[in-house]
């Protein structure tokens, strides 16, 4: 049917259901491994989950590359919705935040009224933390640089500095994660233990987001889906991967550095 309107009137899709289901399930198998120590849902609701994400991505990506049907009105309202997703995740990371400042500035008579408390052997800010965020930083240039590249519509350097891009992002988790398996002190080690492991692993599974929205960018970019005009899907992970970086000096800045 002939449309005389620039609207993108969405088709009827299975995926949103899907996934919100198969979300549920993997919550529910998150409970069972804490609980039972069994790993059989989780792990059955991470692949329905991956599986719905994939086709989910290819049907957007077919309606914006191939279809057309994400016009200059559709990019703005994507742009609008991108932009209150980022500002929504504010919030919740300053939730955290003002938990962790809440403790902080007044440790209470439990903690030993002292911060860190009594017993807690804080991470040391120069190590690890440190060359993670000089790790971010510089992630923060290759997008941009990838970014610019985009635009003047050089194939070669974009798909360059989008790699290293994410290679920084799979590095950053990979030290991190050493870090998790080397922490002194656990989630359970009083108010500040459940600050710096729920702040930093939010954090750190943001990241992870992050690192694939770029992958996935990475490979449309291999296949030439972008150009310096219509990128919109490139542009939205690069806001939210510089969202990460912000995000992470605060962290480190506060967490780490101050709160040792």
């Amino acid at each position: 049917m002939k449309k005389n309107h620039p609207f993108h009137l969405v088709d009827q899709s299975p995926w949103p259901l899907l996934a919100s289901l198969s979300v549920f399930s993997f919550m529910m198998g998150m409970i069972k491994w804490f609980h039972l120590h069994q790993m059989n849902l989780l792990i059955l609701s991470t692949i329905t989950t991956m599986m719905i994400m994939a086709q989910w991505w290819r049907d957007i990506i077919r309606e914006s590359t191939f279809q057309g049907h994400h016009t200059l009105k559709v990019t703005l309202g994507l742009r609008w919705g991108m932009i209150l997703f980022i500002t929504s995740e504010v919030f919740f990371f300053l939730a955290f935040f003002w938990a962790f400042f809440h403790a902080s500035l007044s440790p209470s008579i439990e903690l030993g009224m002292n911060w860190p408390p009594k017993g807690i052997q804080p991470f040391n800010p120069l190590e690890i933390p440190l060359l993670n965020t000089l790790i971010l930083l510089s992630s923060g240039l290759t997008i941009t640089w990838s970014h610019h590249s985009i635009m003047e519509n050089d194939y070669i350097q974009s798909l360059q500095s989008l790699l290293f891009t994410v290679l920084l992002g799979f590095y950053f988790t990979l030290l991190q994660m050493y870090e998790y398996k080397e922490a002194p002190f656990t989630i359970a080690d009083s108010i500040y233990g459940s600050t710096f492991f729920m702040t930093t692993g939010l954090h750190g599974l943001h990241v992870i987001i992050g690192s694939t929205f770029l992958f996935i960018c990475l490979i449309r970019l291999y296949y030439n889906h972008f150009s310096s005009t219509h990128h919109f899907g490139f542009e939205a992970a690069a806001w939210y991967w510089h969202f990460v970086d912000v995000v992470w000096l605060f962290l480190y800045i506060s967490i780490y550095w101050w709160g040792s």
